[in-house]
């Protein structure tokens, strides 16, 4: 894969989904599938339900079953990132094994929702809410490990201006995982909970989503190219990194 696409895989996998899913509200609402509204603020509809019926279904689909590729490949490109550095910090050569697995395990439990989305029977309807908890919950679990290992590396190899990402992606990752929790605390005290649980998902997916953006600036910042082994002495990465610039600093 050439090294400017590498760059750019974060910023597709960011961007992507939130281009699809606005794009697939705009249509819904325009072809009246769902109410007028913002449901970021009334919760009028889910995510699903706006890229559930025709034709926002034509947007939507084909975009998420693009992303969960698109997934697969940023989470093993992030764990060659993660060595990349780890080697310089002179840390387990087998960082983020297990950001590597949660991330694709998010990746696969997207496309289960994706592929049974729109289908209205009781299994399916299960299949579809199974496919996206574990999506959104695998996704946030694999974000807050790499934030945390990017805060530690960076702070290892005096980077202050990967930390400061770092700590952002970690507070991008940790808000959604207490309003998970203020989900489910919601479902069970409120007669209809379904309006907070939109709003919810909507303000959740949106985090979750840039927090992938931020990582283009990660990678620009220390120079991934998408190898795994770093030539460029110590110094040379902290002052470049420190620098903000984009210039190549890891190399196979």
């Amino acid at each position: 894969m050439p090294v400017s696409l590498i760059r750019m895989l974060p910023l597709i996998t960011g961007l992507l989904p939130i281009v699809a899913i606005h794009l697939s509200l705009v249509v819904a609402i325009d072809a009246g599938s769902i109410p007028y509204c913002i449901p970021y603020f009334e919760g009028c509809a889910s995510i699903s339900a706006a890229g559930r019926y025709e034709p926002a279904i034509f947007i939507f689909k084909p975009a998420m079953m693009s992303e969960w590729t698109i997934m697969v490949f940023y989470w093993l490109f992030n764990v060659a990132w993660l060595r990349s550095i780890a080697k310089e910090a002179d840390r387990d050569p087998k960082t983020g094994r297990w950001i590597g697995i949660l991330g694709v395990a998010g990746a696969l439990a997207l496309i289960v929702y994706v592929t049974f989305l729109g289908t209205q029977a009781p299994f399916y309807e299960f299949m579809r809410r199974f496919g996206v908890y574990l999506y959104f919950l695998f996704s946030v679990i694999a974000q807050i490990m790499l934030a945390r290992h990017t805060i530690s590396l960076s702070r290892a190899l005096g980077l202050a201006g990967l930390e400061r990402i770092g700590k952002a992606q970690m507070t991008l990752a940790l808000i959604p995982f207490f309003l998970g929790a203020l989900n489910l605390v919601l479902k069970s005290t409120l007669a209809d909970p379904d309006p907070a649980e939109n709003v919810i998902e909507w303000f959740f997916a949106l985090l979750m989503h840039v927090y992938f953006v931020l990582t283009y600036y990660a990678w620009r910042d220390t120079g991934f190219d998408g190898r795994f082994r770093v030539d460029m002495p110590r110094s040379g990465l902290c002052n470049r990194a420190s620098s903000g610039t984009g210039d190549k600093n890891i190399t196979n």
